[in-house]
């Protein structure tokens, strides 16, 4: 009885820093969440921060695929420009399901037009390597 307590004890001591660090490592999906979050807040230098060096943002509409930005460097060139262009846009995640090493979501754009609020939804990949957003794939909204 003593050396099955004993195996348990044991057992539990080599687990529990596992599930410590498990616990204290950000999710994917919190990643996505925080960029998103950064973005809402116009905060290219947050978004930034959460993104790998040689990052791209691929958009695909129908057959086609346009690279809006290649590199943090011109990722936070593009978001700037964006956000002066558009300083009410916003976007809301919803359903999002994760893998290994992608997040996909559908997010909810939505913008203050000159006549009334707007709104789109358009589905969205996030890829990681190394804990970084490396790739985002934005499929543009249906017509």
């Amino acid at each position: 009885m003593y050396t099955l307590k004993a195996l348990g004890f044991v057992f539990l001591l080599i687990l529990t820093p596992y599930v410590q660090s498990t616990e204290q490592t950000p999710t994917h999906v919190n990643t996505v969440e925080r960029f998103v979050a950064a973005f809402n807040a116009q905060d290219s230098g947050a978004m930034a921060s959460l993104v790998a060096d040689d990052i791209e943002w691929l958009s695909i509409v129908n057959n086609e695929i346009s690279v809006e930005a290649k590199g943090k460097t011109n990722l936070v060139e593009s978001m700037d420009a964006y956000f002066k262009s558009c300083p009410t846009c916003r976007s809301e995640l919803s359903e999002m399901i994760s893998t290994a090493s992608r997040v996909s979501a559908i997010e909810l754009a939505s913008w203050q037009g000159k006549n009334a609020a707007s709104s789109q939804r358009a589905i969205s990949v996030y890829e990681f390597s190394g804990g970084l957003i490396t790739r985002v794939y934005y499929f543009a909204a249906e017509k």
